[in-house]
């Protein structure tokens, strides 16, 4: 494809993939009005959340699987329609139980859209061109974190708009992209014979997820960590994700590759991704909160005072994979990415209600930059080292446990956060003399609004200095993305669609020049 046919391409799988992601973060500002007009409870609050990122994260192997068997085209218009539908559900909702399970239908379509754009990128652009062209993903990336909560924030407080549109407004953005793509994206379609899809370890994949993350949004609020309901969920969880790899390990047709996974590098990527993933969805998910309730801003405020994380990966992306593509060399950069969000996340975890804004502002940017030079090289490491029959299973991989680790870590970070809270709410309480039903209960529901000046006071101290705890746990999670990289060997990028030795004898020969070209 000329360097034109693919922009156009691009700009299609782009668009939707920002409102794929966009819809995963705009209802973070959104939600108190939400639940409240919805009569919800506060588990229930949680799970508009977790609910997309759980179907999302356990059907990613799934559809990249499927892109190595069918057409990547029209798997990447199926998940855009799966999304579309889920979107109008969610916005037609009329009480919390149905906008979860409008959410976990959405986050079907959501799961695929994540894993096919890489996928149909990596059918497009050889992995050493391919650099120039992370630039472009990591700014939509960027302005899908930290434009949603702004965005959702605006809709909210439009009086003529309403929470409803949080759902509704990707709706027709992500037709459009349907059109885009159908008239501009043309991939050849693979047709093999005797294809069988492993049904059986895809659904214990997805069940042992399931399990392992519903064991994480649960637990430390509705049980204790160390409790017999742990125990059971936690066990089932192993047991299954267990039986999940002997079928794995005999399936002809595997969902996740073992050989693939047993590469070196392919095993680091998946290490540092899981330590990327969670420090920076466990991280970042919680500046909002800290500038709404530690520091006392809007919604508004709070998305525009997050723009210099954008910035930092729109920056850092652009700038990275131009020099990758020039020079072949990734390691070195991974390895930086990840120095300096060890460094970003160690900034930021010494901050409390009062530190000023722009020390703040500097260690968002350092995190940015860490994530626009780690994140998408990962994946591009992978990609450079299997097949094309291979790349969907493999870049899919790699972005679940990514988005596995952004799970997890956004749930035992958020349980650490709400403990710290309540304890510090409370002591200071008592230390005022004020019952602690007057503000140590459920702080997650407080409206800070109806309580006395000391009061929201205390409140705002308690989640403004807990949060700085949060990103240095943060910064220590990170430090296995540095170990991780460190270890890479040194990688040269590949000027061609497909690895060479899959023309090798044996090998299915129609299967590389077939998608190393378009229509």
């Amino acid at each position: 494809m000329s360097h034109r046919e693919i922009l156009e391409a691009l700009s299609g799988l782009l668009l939707v993939l920002f409102v794929a992601m966009s819809s995963a973060t705009i209802v973070s500002t959104a939600l108190p009005k939400i639940i409240g007009s919805l009569n919800g409870s506060q588990t229930q609050y949680t799970w508009v959340v977790t609910a997309s990122l759980l179907t999302a994260t356990a059907t990613t192997p799934i559809w990249g699987k499927l892109a190595d068997l069918y057409s990547k085209k029209l798997l990447v218009q199926l998940a855009i329609v799966l999304f579309i539908v889920g979107s109008i559900v969610a916005g037609f909702s009329q009480s919390a139980g149905q906008l979860i399970a409008a959410r976990a239908f959405q986050g079907i379509g959501m799961g695929g859209v994540q894993a096919l754009v890489q996928v149909a990128i990596a059918a497009m652009i050889p992995p050493r061109e391919r650099g120039r062209y992370n630039g472009y993903l990591g700014g939509v990336l960027a302005l899908a974190t930290v434009g949603g909560p702004l965005l959702g924030g605006v809709i909210v407080d439009t009086s003529w708009l309403g929470w409803r549109w949080c759902f509704f407004i990707g709706a027709p953005i992500a037709v459009i992209a349907l059109v885009v793509l159908q008239r501009t994206l043309h991939l050849a379609t693979i047709r093999r014979d005797n294809v069988k899809i492993d049904y059986a370890g895809a659904s214990l994949i997805a069940a042992g997820v399931s399990v392992l993350l519903i064991w994480v949004s649960f637990v430390d609020s509705s049980f204790d960590w160390i409790s017999w309901q742990t125990g059971v969920m936690v066990g089932a969880g192993v047991v299954l994700l267990a039986l999940a790899v002997w079928v794995e390990s005999r399936a002809a047709e595997p969902v996740v590759p073992l050989q693939i996974i047993r590469q070196r590098t392919t095993a680091l990527s998946i290490l540092a991704s899981l330590a990327v993933g969670m420090a920076m969805f466990g991280g970042s998910v919680f500046l909002g909160q800290y500038f709404q309730i530690g520091r006392g801003y809007s919604p508004t405020e709070a998305g525009l005072l997050t723009i210099p994380l954008m910035a930092g990966v729109l920056v850092s992306s652009t700038i990275s994979g131009r020099m990758i593509s020039n020079s072949g060399k990734i390691k070195p950069y991974i390895v930086t990415g990840t120095i300096v969000l060890v460094a970003g996340f160690a900034a930021l975890s010494v901050i409390d209600h009062e530190t000023p804004l722009w020390y703040v502002g500097v260690g968002m940017a350092l995190v940015g930059i860490g994530v626009g030079m780690s994140m998408q090289n990962l994946v591009l490491a992978v990609q450079n080292t299997v097949a094309l029959k291979d790349i969907g299973a493999a870049s899919s991989t790699v972005a679940f446990f990514r988005s596995l680790g952004g799970t997890i870590g956004v749930s035992v970070l958020g349980a650490v956060l709400a403990h710290r809270v309540t304890n510090q709410i409370t002591t200071d309480l008592a230390a005022q003399g004020v019952p602690a039903g007057s503000g140590g209960g459920d702080t997650s529901s407080l409206n800070l609004a109806e309580l006395p000046a000391a009061v929201q006071h205390i409140v705002r101290a308690a989640y403004g200095d807990a949060t700085g705890h949060i990103f240095l746990i943060s910064a220590i999670i990170a430090v296995v993305g540095v170990i991780a990289a460190l270890l890479f060997k040194q990688i040269t990028l590949r000027t061609t669609i497909d690895l060479a030795k899959a023309a090798a004898p044996g090998a299915k020969r129609a299967d590389a020049p077939a998608e190393a070209v378009s229509k």
